[in-house]
C-alpha cells in the first residue's frame, strides 16, 4: 500500500476532526455553551460507546480473519457478532467518539463536523467497501444488505 493510502485512513480523518473541533471549542466564535453534568455524561456514554463498537468490529474481524484495513481486499464476508447490527460499526465508532468529545469539550460550534465526518467516511471508506465486497461476494453480499443497515 502506498504512503498516501496509509494517511488515508479513517483515524487519520477522525484525528483531524478532532483537532478542528478541540481548537473550534477553544475559540468559542459566539459564547456557546452546553456545558452541564448531563452533557458530560452524554459524552462519556458516547466515547466509551464508540470505543467498544470498535473492539467489538476489530475482534469479529480478527477471529474471522480478515483485515481490518480499508483499503485493502475482504477474506470473509463478516456478518457475525456486532456485524449482525451494523454493516459499519467501526465508522460509527468514529463518528459517535467525535460527537462525545465534541460534548466533552463543550464545542457546540463544532458539531457540524459530525455530518461532515459522517460524509467523508462514506464516500472515502464505506462506498468503496461495499463495491468490493458486492463484486467479491455477490449474493451473499445482496442478501447480507436486506437484512443488515448500514449504519443502525
Amino acid at each position: 500500500m502506498s504512503r498516501m493510502k496509509w494517511l488515508d485512513i479513517p483515524p487519520v480523518w477522525l484525528l483531524t476532526v478532532l483537532v478542528a473541533a478541540y481548537f473550534l471549542g477553544q475559540s468559542q466564535p459566539w459564547n456557546l455553551s452546553i456545558d452541564h453534568p448531563l452533557t458530560q455524561f452524554l459524552a462519556a456514554v458516547l466515547i466509551g460507546g464508540g470505543l467498544i463498537l470498535m473492539l467489538l468490529a476489530v475482534t469479529e474481524m480478527r477471529r474471522q480473519k480478515t483485515t481490518v484495513i480499508p483499503h485493502l481486499e475482504a477474506d470473509q464476508l463478516v456478518q457475525s457478532g456486532i456485524f449482525k447490527r451494523s454493516r459499519n460499526p467501526i465508522y460509527l465508532g468514529d463518528i459517535m467518539i467525535l460527537a462525545g468529545f465534541i460534548l466533552r469539550w463543550d464545542a457546540p460550534v463544532a458539531l457540524p463536523l459530525v455530518p461532515v465526518l459522517l460524509w467523508v467516511l462514506e464516500k472515502r471508506f464505506v462506498i468503496p467497501e461495499e463495491n468490493r465486497l458486492r463484486r467479491k461476494f455477490r449474493q451473499d453480499f445482496f442478501k447480507y444488505t436486506q437484512k443488515t443497515r448500514r449504519w443502525i
